[in-house]
């Protein structure tokens, strides 16, 4: 068992299955706003970009989900097409395109993150504990 005790396992899944709550109540509360979780965790990543640009590209997507370039194009075309994101060519690149999520996808996603406030202290609260 390479030294690890009792309590580390209890530990350890405590957190997953938090972690798992917290998922499923977010995909939950994504349809609820009328959102697929994969358009929820698309419209996040660009709201909120690391740089505070609120804005992303397929590349840094494509990274920041762990998905094939090809599959986030896809789902970024069908979030275009529900009127959720726009693009927007780069000015210093014709080859890129920024992401931004339009009023109403940050609308649908300001209702979800608001809604999942506890479960998120909750979450914070079940990290601090390991």
């Amino acid at each position: 068992m390479a030294g690890l005790t009792t309590d580390e396992f209890v530990a350890v899944a405590e957190f997953r299955s938090a972690l798992r709550v917290f998922l499923r109540r977010s995909e939950q509360t994504a349809r609820r706003s009328g959102l697929t979780p994969q358009r929820h965790l698309l419209l996040l990543m660009i709201k909120g970009a690391p740089d505070g640009s609120e804005q992303s590209t397929v590349t840094e997507l494509a990274d920041k989900l762990q998905l094939a370039q090809s599959t986030i194009t896809e789902l970024v075309r069908r979030a275009e097409d529900a009127g959720l994101v726009a693009r927007e060519q780069s000015p210093n690149d014709a080859r890129v395109a920024h992401l931004r999520v339009t009023r109403e996808g940050e609308r649908r996603l300001a209702r979800v993150v608001e809604t999942l406030a506890v479960e998120r202290a909750q979450l914070r609260e079940t990290i601090a504990h390991l």
